[in-house]
């Protein structure tokens, strides 16, 4: 039986408050993470703290917005090659590789969490250095690349966000820490439970996009965005 949602559009729309502001989305990505079977998976989320302007108090997973060392970080692996193709065809191969290698950066960040294989310990400005520090590379064929979402136009923050889903077998250590402190508590939850919290609209709809895929992995990528004034929920091969 099924267990995915209709998007939330209302929802989505008290979320983040329209402002009238006119910006262009920012690229960001966003790294979900699942550990057990089927029959038991859990799923790692964390609760934004309460000052922030952009989804307050809200259970998200880990993620943010792609930055310039992202372009240029080494990795253990390469993103697998039916995701490396979808996420170029959106813009080219380069920044595919970047996004992901975001998703695994901020993931660290704000969980303490490395999504790595060991390799030799070597110096590295930037934000990647607590990587090569530790003797580990992102390890980006554990990836795959599982939807899409565009913040909708005249909010105070707009991003254009690829959701990546890994296991934590892929983990170097399998227990978050504190992070930079942008969320205020992090968990594994099963995922029964992590629906019953105060999630964004977009965060609901994905956790029912991940439970499909742990029994359908192959199954379209969804792209939720707004077209003139109406959410639209696309599904792309």
């Amino acid at each position: 039986m099924s267990t995915a949602q209709p998007f939330d559009a209302r929802q989505d729309l008290d979320d983040a408050p329209r402002t009238g502001e006119r910006q262009r989305p920012k690229d960001a990505a966003t790294l979900i993470l699942t550990r057990g079977t089927s029959g038991s998976t859990e799923v790692l989320l964390g609760r934004r703290a309460p000052g922030h302007v952009f989804m307050a108090s809200k259970w998200v997973f880990p993620g943010g917005r792609i930055e310039r060392a992202d372009f240029t970080a080494a990795s253990a692996t390469d993103l697998p090659h039916q995701d490396a193709a979808r996420l170029a065809h959106e813009g080219n191969a380069r920044r595919a590789r970047a996004l992901a290698l975001a998703a695994v950066r901020e993931t660290f960040e704000e969980t303490g969490l490395m999504l790595a294989e060991p390799a030799p310990a070597a110096s590295v400005a930037g934000p990647w250095r607590e990587f090569r520090a530790v003797g580990a590379l992102p390890d980006l064929a554990a990836l795959s690349y599982v939807a899409r979402a565009i913040t909708p136009p005249g909010r105070t923050r707009r991003f254009d966000a690829r959701f990546f889903m890994a296991d934590a077998d892929a983990l170097l250590h399998p227990e978050p820490t504190a992070g930079s402190g942008e969320l205020d508590e992090i968990a594994w939850l099963p995922l029964a439970e992590a629906r019953a919290l105060d999630l964004p609209a977009i965060t609901r709809f994905v956790l029912g996009e991940v439970a499909e895929r742990l029994i359908q992995p192959g199954r379209p990528l969804p792209f939720v965005r707004m077209v003139r004034g109406t959410h639209h929920v696309e599904h792309q091969d």
